[in-house]
């Protein structure tokens, strides 16, 4: 499925979910149910997924629409970086994910970083603000925004995570294959080059 599909169905799914929200009218939440239903036909068109199962997926979804916000730590050691082997796909990330109600932005950063790695981290910087949608990335039906922080180490411990198989630095210029379902070489490369150059402001989509 092209990207322009794609973004048709989560801008048809934002409308649903912010109508279903906030309409009173019993017509307007059926006209708002059925725009739901067009949506997840749209991405079971080309997926393994049936329209039930993305259906299930999308009503958990509910209130006002807004992007979700993922964030990656981005952990050097002299000019290597720090990916984790993610056990879904056997692909590299950088350490991240979703961010927790009741934590800052930083806090769920080193957390996630911890749970993945088994390192401890405190942040030093926001490096860039990323439109996942903007990127070279694997399809994926929300929006998303994702928050680079670069971290400085600072601990190691011993964690054993369900989601990452093992964690290694590698040299920033000779990077594995990557989980693009997470991050791409291009954006890498970007906050790679805020590292390099700290006077650099943030970058933001």
């Amino acid at each position: 499925m092209g990207s322009r599909w794609i973004e048709w169905h989560r801008r048809l799914v934002a409308i649903a979910q912010s109508g279903l929200a906030y309409s009173k009218d019993p017509f307007d939440k059926e006209r708002y149910e059925s725009i739901r239903t067009i949506a997840a036909e749209i991405l079971a068109e080309d997926s393994t997924a049936s329209v039930s199962q993305i259906m299930e997926l999308l009503a958990e979804e509910t209130g006002h629409a807004t992007p979700k916000v993922d964030v990656r730590g981005v952990v050097l050691k002299g000019n290597d970086v720090l990916l984790v082997k993610e056990r879904d796909d056997g692909l590299w990330s950088l350490p991240g994910g979703w961010a927790e109600v009741g934590e800052s932005p930083k806090e769920s950063v080193t957390r996630e970083v911890l749970e993945e790695s088994g390192f401890v981290v405190e942040v030093s910087r926001l490096l860039a603000v990323h439109d996942r949608s903007r990127h070279d990335l694997t399809p994926y039906p929300f929006a998303v925004y994702t928050l680079f922080f670069l971290c400085r180490l600072t601990g190691e411990t011993l964690l054993d995570n369900p989601e990452t198989s093992e964690s290694a630095f590698f040299p920033k210029a000779q990077l594995p294959n990557l989980s693009t379902y997470r991050v791409s070489p291009e954006q890498l490369q970007r906050v790679f080059k805020i590292c390099d150059d700290q006077a650099l402001p943030v970058e933001s989509d």
